[in-house]
């Protein structure tokens, strides 16, 4: 049973540390709304881990097991906490962060130095949470204890990326590849260079990051960030093949079947998309899968089933908030899309006090839009795309603000920008794009 826990242990700390601390590894769906997940994405958004089956469960129950006879057990409690972790990314259900955080501490309660699991622990949970300034005090205790141990230099970085750190960023994940190089460091170097406008680079790095992924669950993960990487430049075909390779290497794997949903809808089928959003929803209903499904209902002139959808969201906010989930960033987009500018204004602003990643920059600027603030809203979206990240949905914005400011030959460019990059990046937002292109005399 001791050597069970162990190698249970050290398989939790694995995941967690492979799915990254928060939205860092999480590629923006594009789709309008950034998710409101556990592992929450832009962008950024989200990140889902690879699925352990009942491995998971059965690790969690052993830690419970031990920790009823050995309750002093201080590295049990930090494999305990980081189960919760990775159990609330992959149940979609945040009430396993106070779990988390109740065994983390008291690992550190029984064992205050060189307690580097329950360190980097902290740091893995603070980032779910979307506190990326404790999660990188946390890492940096963490990597003060074990410099040598390549995947603190993961949740370091994913910790500076959503802090808008970016030089930093890309050091550390440079340190872990030197380190550590694997799945993990490859798919951060793959986000690494996404962020800067390379995306053949990244798709490169993801194909590395699946072909050397030790099990079929980290396999279907990479296959369905390679799904996103190829559906965020338009690529159809290469998206719904990645998604579905993605689904036979790990059929519980859901964002597989909501990327299947997604590339339905791009081509037109929409009761095909409609069904498959419905049936991802009813498996894991995560607020950006949800918000799809009340994008589609509208689409489509069902506008009561979507707003069952959208205040759905707003019930998942308040639980994800009782659980101590910062969620402004992706409220700033959802109110801003959804009819709530004032609200949309207030999280985005909170949130660009805490930190100032791009994504934080492009949310601020579409709810200065929102309120009719358009030179904010131009300067914020200049931060927003100065790093040369190739998102389509940022350039949507940029282009809807200079339509405000008048400015027809600005928004001319960046809409035909954004549709150049991804004519499907929005279920709500490419129609409107492609039809304000038309009326400024370009074609979308």
């Amino acid at each position: 049973m001791r050597k069970a826990v162990r190698i249970g242990a050290a398989a939790v700390l694995a995941v967690v540390l492979f799915i990254g601390a928060g939205i860092g590894l999480n590629r923006s769906t594009d789709q309008g709304s950034a998710a409101l997940s556990p592992a929450a994405a832009p962008t950024a958004d989200s990140l889902l881990a690879p699925v352990l089956g009942g491995s998971l469960e059965q690790t969690i129950e052993n830690l419970q097991v031990r920790l009823r006879t050995l309750p002093t057990d201080w590295r049990s409690f930090a494999a305990l906490g980081l189960a919760y972790v990775q159990q609330a990314r992959l149940s979609g259900d945040p009430s396993y962060y106070p779990k988390a955080e109740g065994a983390l501490q008291n690992s550190i309660d029984l064992h205050g130095q060189d307690n580097f699991e329950a360190m980097v622990g902290m740091a893995a949970l603070s980032a779910a949470r979307h506190d990326f300034a404790d999660a990188l005090a946390w890492g940096l205790r963490a990597r003060t204890i074990n410099p040598y141990n390549g995947n603190v230099y993961g949740v370091i970085g994913d910790a500076q990326v959503e802090l808008g750190r970016y030089d930093d960023a890309f050091r550390t994940f440079q340190r872990m590849v030197d380190t550590l190089p694997g799945v993990a460091s490859y798919a951060r170097v793959s986000y690494a260079r996404e962020l800067k406008g390379d995306v053949s680079g990244a798709i490169v790095a993801m194909e590395a990051a699946r072909d050397i992924a030790g099990t079929p669950a980290d396999a279907a993960w990479a296959s369905y960030q390679l799904g996103e990487l190829h559906f965020g430049q338009g690529d159809l075909a290469a998206a719904r093949a990645a998604f579905r390779r993605g689904t036979e290497l790990d059929a519980d794997f859901v964002p597989s079947f909501a990327g299947l949903a997604k590339v339905a809808w791009a081509r037109g089928d929409l009761d095909r998309a409609i069904g498959g959003y419905a049936d991802v929803v009813g498996r894991y209903p995560l607020p950006d899968y949800v918000i799809a499904l009340g994008d589609l209902y509208e689409a489509t002139g069902l506008s009561e089933e979507a707003a069952q959808q959208y205040a759905l969201v707003h019930v998942e906010e308040q639980l994800f908030r009782s659980n101590g989930v910062n969620v402004d960033l992706e409220l700033a987009l959802f109110d801003a899309d959804h009819g709530d500018p004032r609200a949309a204004l207030r999280a985005a602003r909170e949130e660009w006090a805490r930190r100032q990643s791009v994504h934080v920059a492009d949310a601020y600027a579409w709810a200065l839009y929102a309120n009719g603030r358009y030179e904010e809203a131009a300067a914020m979206s200049r931060r927003a795309m100065a790093l040369g990240y190739r998102n389509a949905l940022f350039a949507f914005h940029a282009g809807m603000i200079h339509l405000g400011l008048g400015s027809r030959a600005e928004a001319r460019r960046f809409l035909g920008e954004a549709l150049a990059i991804n004519p499907y990046f929005s279920i709500r937002w490419a129609p409107i794009a492609a039809e304000r292109l038309a009326t400024l005399g370009g074609a979308a």
